[in-house]
C-alpha cells in the first residue's frame, strides 16, 4: 500500500480547539515547518488550556499564541486535508465541508482532559496524547 501523499494544507478539527487539534496542529508546524500549512478549529467555542501549553512547550514548542476558533471563524477554510479527532467533531466537519472537494480523515484521540487526580497524573495524560498525535502525524506525513 502507498502511503497517501503529503498535502500542502491541513487542517485539525476536535470538539473546541482547545487540546488536541492545536496539539496536532503545532506539532506539524514544528515537524514540517514550510512543507504543509496547519491550523485548527473547533466545532465549538473553546477556552485556552494551560496544561496543553505547558507539555507542548517540553517540546520545545510554542502554543501561547493559540486562540481557540471554531470552522466558522477559519479565515481560510480551503485546505487539501481535513483531519478530525472525535467522532463528535468528525460528524460536524462532515457537514461544514459538504460542498467543498476536500479529503476528510478520522483519528480517533483520546482526550486528556478527562483526567483526574494530582497534576502530574493530568500531565501524562496530556503527554500520552501528544505522543499519540506526534506518532500519528508522523506515520501519515512521513519524515520531516
Amino acid at each position: 500500500m502507498t502511503k497517501p501523499e503529503m498535502p500542502k494544507s491541513v487542517l485539525f478539527v476536535c470538539n473546541m480547539n482547545q487540546i488536541r487539534s492545536p496539539m496536532a496542529e503545532f506539532l506539524t508546524q514544528h515537524l514540517f515547518k514550510d512543507k504543509i500549512y496547519a491550523q485548527s478549529a473547533g466545532i465549538y467555542a473553546g477556552d485556552e488550556d494551560g496544561f496543553m501549553q505547558a507539555i507542548m512547550s517540553e517540546r520545545g514548542i510554542d502554543a501561547s499564541s493559540h486562540e481557540p476558533e471554531t470552522l466558522e471563524q477559519l479565515e481560510d477554510s480551503f485546505v487539501d486535508l481535513v483531519i478530525t479527532l472525535t467522532s463528535q467533531a468528525h460528524e460536524g466537519t462532515v457537514d461544514f465541508f459538504k460542498d467543498q472537494p476536500v479529503e476528510i480523515e478520522f483519528w480517533e484521540t483520546e482526550n486528556p482532559s478527562i483526567a483526574v487526580g494530582r497534576r502530574e497524573d493530568v500531565l501524562a495524560a496530556y503527554r500520552k496524547t501528544r505522543v499519540q498525535l506526534e506518532q500519528r502525524i508522523r506515520a501519515r506525513f512521513g519524515s520531516s
